[in-house]
């Protein structure tokens, strides 16, 4: 065994000794070592009976802890009162316990991450059969060495100064290009998960474009967009017809003369100096999607906003006694924590759970309750058949649900020829 080793072994005994010697140190530690941190099971054992006997307000002695041992039938296993006593008496003074903790979590670290690489090496000698689930597994071996997050909790007049700085900061809010919704929003916020909901043709795909395209023009970040259903060369087309009044339908048929061409190359080209990335795999993943942005971060610096058309269709693993919405709603949460991680919009599309001409609301949404929870804004696009217009459909823009900002409509003009949403 290398001096590494036994020196965290001393420390990890150092800092059960230290809570037999003064419970007090608890309030300071409880939450910064695990179970697994220990080295040795039976010091690991003991830990986990100390935080039990802290959380439920009760001592930590060797009387108390004895019990706890008893009572489950694991006195024998962690070597009995006497090796309580040789803790209690291996640590001098209480006073130096954050110190031994450090040891303890360095060493705990190495040791999980040469776990994790032992185990990503035996999986890339044992193959695989599906890639996705391969990459899957090593980020799970790999966020497996990271410890579980426990937060500070701090007291009100310990965040005067941050609080200050926060008036004194302009937002870095996001604005869609929809000017209306601008104004009244202020942008989109990074770290949110922003969910535009919607019955078939009533243009999800082709606002998400418009919003895409103008958070693209802010120079706000890249713009990643995951089409599931069409191709990247039909998403191009949708693009380009509102920029060139050019009817998507006769791009995609081919009836362009030559003045029409160039004018679709030129809007091209404008388009191809915007921080715009389209990925048309189907049945991604979200940890897919996580991986590509994280890639997509580390190269370019900064996201503007990640896009995924559409929710339901996505690759979504339900485990053995999960209902469908559950295993949604890992999704949307995965989305929400993918956001604040990159610290950018997460736009996710998704469906309506029913037809019909009514008004849509949040439970009309496709496995609703974990979507609504998990979303800090949900559009619903609503055409009603009975508002008509000479140009094109009428849609409604209703914000159903507006963290922090509220609720709202907005009436936009769909000409559908040309992909295009207008205000009224």
């Amino acid at each position: 065994m290398n001096l590494d080793m036994n020196m965290a072994l001393d420390a990890e005994c150092a800092v059960l000794g230290a809570v037999l010697l003064d419970n007090n140190v608890l309030d300071d530690i409880v939450d910064k070592l695990e179970s697994r941190d220990f080295i040795r099971e039976t010091n690991g054992l003991i830990w986990s009976a100390m935080q039990y006997q802290y959380r439920n307000n009760r001592p930590c002695d060797l009387v108390t802890i004895t019990q706890v041992m008893e009572r489950y039938d694991r006195t024998t296993e962690i070597g009995g009162v006497s090796y309580l006593s040789e803790l209690a008496n291996s640590c001098p003074t209480s006073a130096n316990v954050l110190s031994y903790v450090e040891i303890v979590q360095k060493q705990s670290y190495r040791k999980r991450a040469y776990e994790a690489g032992t185990k990503i090496v035996q999986m890339a000698k044992d193959g695989f059969d599906d890639e996705e689930s391969f990459f899957s597994d090593i980020e799970r071996h790999a966020l497996g060495v990271r410890p579980n997050d426990h937060g500070t909790m701090k007291h009100i007049s310990d965040g005067r100064d941050e609080y200050l700085e926060y008036l004194n900061t302009k937002d870095d809010f996001i604005y869609t290009g929809f000017k209306k919704f601008d104004e009244w929003m202020g942008g989109i916020g990074r770290g949110w998960l922003y969910i535009l909901a919607g019955r078939p043709s009533v243009g999800k795909t082709a606002k998400m474009l418009q919003m895409a395209r103008g958070i693209a023009n802010q120079n706000v970040g890249e713009v990643l967009i995951w089409s599931q259903e069409m191709k990247r060369k039909q998403l191009l087309t949708r693009m380009l017809s509102p920029m060139t009044f050019i009817g998507a339908n006769r791009v995609r048929r081919k009836e362009l003369d030559r003045s029409e061409k160039d004018k679709l190359m030129k809007a091209y080209d404008e388009l191809s100096r915007l921080p715009l990335h389209i990925e048309d795999a189907k049945n991604v993943t979200i940890e897919e999607v996580k991986a590509t942005a994280r890639q997509i971060k580390r190269k370019y610096g900064r996201i503007g906003a990640i896009i995924v058309d559409y929710l339901t269709i996505m690759k979504i693993n339900q485990q053995k006694g999960e209902t469908r919405s559950q295993a949604v709603g890992y999704v949307t949460r995965t989305a929400k924590h993918i956001a604040l991680e990159l610290d950018c919009p997460f736009i996710m599309l998704a469906q309506l759970s029913r037809e019909g001409k009514d008004e849509p609301k949040l439970e009309h949404l496709r496995d609703s309750g974990e979507i609504e929870q998990d979303a800090d804004v949900v559009e619903f696009l609503w055409h009603n058949p009975d508002v008509t217009h000479k140009d094109g459909k009428v849609i409604q823009s209703i914000i159903a649900k507006g963290r922090d900002v509220g609720v709202n409509q907005f009436e936009y003009l769909f000409q559908g020829w040309i992909q295009r949403y207008s205000e009224l």
